[in-house]
């Protein structure tokens, strides 16, 4: 059975289409990347995954769960296997509380560590994220574009999601830490199973870490399928359009990092 499943997911603004009928599903370990233009629909259909807009019609099933079907306290309770980072990280982090307060929120929200073992839980998912337990005092402000975006990580992966979306997390920083956020996700994603659906436009980047596709135009699912073939044998006018305009991927990679930098 997959871990997240979209059926049938429409939105409209003023009357006016956003996601038109988008179905797909994940598996625990996979991520599915959705790439598309600006005003395609992906990041409007994130935000109904993860319950910030609730879809006009359609379902968003998690672990054969409908969250549409969800209130109160039994919502609440599905809502930590679900997890966003943002494209800001200071979306998710408070500028005014220390980050390892942040990263601590969850925890007291969805689980029923004391105190102790919560700090535990923070200096261990700091060093996960390639940061210091000593950087848990420190302001947002201190830290770097790409060190927040790990904060951010360690935040959403704090209570063992079962699912993580990831909408456009690495658009704002420079190629060699999108790289190095790229490999994090992947090693995170390896070591913990969860699965993960990575929202971009940027088809160079989506090919560093996804194991599925789909294409959105318009609001609408044009392709969906295995990364490889959507490069070598795209089966959409627009999907080749997108293929056509992606640059060399080879200067692009670099090893992973596990670093304070970045």
């Amino acid at each position: 059975m997959s871990v997240l499943e979209a059926r049938g997911l429409v939105k409209a603004f003023g009357g006016r289409p956003a996601v038109r009928d988008v179905s797909f599903a994940v598996d625990a370990g996979e991520t599915l990347a959705i790439v598309g233009e600006s005003g395609s629909g992906k990041s409007t259909t994130a935000r109904m995954l993860v319950g910030l807009l609730r879809p006009d019609r359609g379902q968003v099933m998690l672990d054969g769960v409908n969250l549409a079907g969800l209130r109160g306290r039994a919502l609440r309770a599905r809502r930590r296997d679900l997890q966003m980072v943002f494209q800001d990280p200071l979306g998710s982090l408070n500028p005014m509380m220390r980050v390892g307060a942040s990263i601590a929120e969850p925890l007291v929200l969805h689980t029923d560590l004391g105190a102790a073992a919560r700090r535990e839980r923070v200096a261990d998912l700091l060093g996960q994220v390639g940061l210091r337990p000593e950087h848990a005092e420190r302001l947002p402000r201190e830290f770097s574009g790409g060190q927040r975006q790990r904060l951010a990580i360690a935040r959403a992966i704090a209570c063992r999601p079962r699912v993580l979306i990831c909408d456009e997390p690495v658009s704002a920083l420079d190629v060699s830490t999108q790289a190095q956020i790229l490999d994090l996700l992947a090693e995170l994603r390896e070591t913990t199973g969860f699965g993960c659906v990575f929202i971009s436009h940027d088809l160079a980047v989506v090919r560093l870490i996804a194991d599925r596709i789909a294409v959105m135009r318009g609001g609408e699912l044009v392709e969906l399928g295995p990364a490889e073939q959507i490069y070598t044998d795209p089966g959409h006018d627009y999907t080749r359009e997108l293929v056509s305009a992606v640059p060399s991927l080879r200067a692009r990679r670099s090893p992973v990092r596990k670093e304070v930098g970045g």
